[in-house]
């Protein structure tokens, strides 16, 4: 059984299986898993997650994303798993800005530091995960968009090589789509890191 050294937090696109993982993950380690509330916190505030929106919006359903994950991961046990971070609530944002969208750039850099500085507080360890296994349509979920989930994994490929983030990152292999391939993957990973 593997340890880590810190928390894990799995990272990357909507529809890439970072939930159904991090609990895999939990059970072979006997890590805390803990499940973020994201498509939750768009039904609390009655927008779909899937809908296009204007920047200030995302940029006020994003902090509160934020901070309903930030008090999950504050009353967590550690060492624990999370099935999102705050490096993806990055990608999200920055993901909806478009070559017109009209920015209050001294808003969206507080956001983004407040991102890392929550991350680096949290998560010694973050796991991107890429892309490829099949999409299906769930209520509520984020748009089954190929491009949108590639716009987003892209990045956070970016978002984790960062100086601002402190955590050691490993890259889950695109061909790894199996779950006990995309686990084993991540453990030997960190394992030599």
């Amino acid at each position: 059984m593997t340890q880590f050294d810190g928390n894990l937090g799995l990272c990357g696109a909507h529809r890439s299986g970072k939930t159904t993982l991090a609990k895999a993950i939990a059970s072979r380690t006997e890590m805390t898993f803990v499940q973020t509330t994201t498509s939750q916190v768009f039904a609390d505030l009655g927008l779909d997650p899937a809908a296009p929106m204007d920047f200030a919006t995302r940029l006020f359903v994003q902090n509160h994303v934020l901070d309903t994950a930030e008090k999950i991961w504050q009353t967590a046990i550690a060492p624990f798993v999370s099935d999102r971070t705050p490096i993806d609530m990055i990608a999200y944002t920055l993901g909806d800005i478009q070559g017109k969208t009209e920015v209050n750039f001294a808003l969206l850099n507080q956001y983004i530091n407040r991102c890392f500085a929550i991350t680096n507080r949290y998560f010694q360890n973050l796991a991107i995960i890429q892309p490829g296994i099949s999409l299906i349509y769930e209520e509520g979920k984020a748009a089954l968009n190929a491009s949108y989930i590639e716009h987003i994994n892209v990045l956070v490929i970016g978002l984790c090589a960062d100086p601002r983030l402190h955590a050691n990152v490993f890259c889950n292999p695109r061909d790894a789509i199996a779950l006990d391939i995309r686990i084993d993957r991540i453990l030997k990973g960190f394992a030599q890191l």
